[in-house]
């Protein structure tokens, strides 16, 4: 049977391919990886935030193609149902989803105020007041989750949640947002995770020339 492919972009910049790359690792999916041509003009607007991801990440399986990142946590849920993407309990569940959900779908500013840039690290940075929104709320996401589950991932283990939140951790620590010691000991809880090493690495090995982020920081 041939094995599942995922359709992904630039290791370094790209947040929603990163989202779908840890999700397949938490189901324990065999899959190989399929980068996007950086050079194709369209997958370039789409990390210079300048178009709707919708090329990546895409997750070929078995005759299924999902393409849209909650989709395919979804999908992995229902195949793998033993890597308890999910919390234990209905309540638990909901709380993850909706926090899933609303990372996905909103939080514009701070995308845009905040690129994913793995390798880049600022000594300290000035986040635009249209961002500080977002960043608040995301603080205020996590600190219920931790206070609720007990940590040290937002639902106690991994989950869907911390997938769809880990590249929010490469932000902060790239753009230096001060975090009180619980959330900072989150990230650093996230960025331990054996999937999130192996993501990293592979980010800060990634050729500079692979894309030159026509952004202002």
């Amino acid at each position: 049977m041939a094995r599942a492919t995922l359709t992904i972009s630039s290791k370094n910049y790209s947040s929603w391919s990163l989202r779908g790359w840890l999700l397949c690792r938490m189901a324990g999916l065999d899959f190989v990886e399929q980068p996007v041509d950086l050079d194709d003009p369209e997958n370039r607007q789409e990390l210079l935030l300048l178009a709707p991801s919708v090329r990546v990440p895409r997750l070929n399986h078995q005759g299924v193609q999902v393409w849209d990142t909650l989709a395919i946590a979804e999908y992995l849920h229902e195949i793998s149902p033993k890597a308890k993407m999910l919390p234990a309990g209905i309540k638990a569940r909901a709380h993850c989803r909706a926090v899933s959900g609303e990372i996905h779908s909103g939080f514009y500013n701070l995308r845009s105020a905040l690129p994913m840039n793995i390798k880049a690290k600022h000594e300290s940075f000035k986040i635009f007041s249209g961002a500080r929104p977002d960043v608040a709320r995301v603080k205020e996401i996590w600190t219920d989750c931790l206070t609720t589950y007990g940590g040290p991932y937002l639902f106690g283990k991994p989950t869907i949640a911390d997938a769809m939140y880990a590249p929010v951790c490469t932000r902060f620590r790239t753009y230096a947002v001060e975090l009180d010691p619980m959330l900072s000991a989150y990230c650093d809880t996230i960025f331990a995770w054996e999937p999130m090493v192996e993501w990293c690495a592979a980010a800060v090995a990634e050729p500079d020339e692979v894309l030159e982020l026509e952004v202002e920081f």
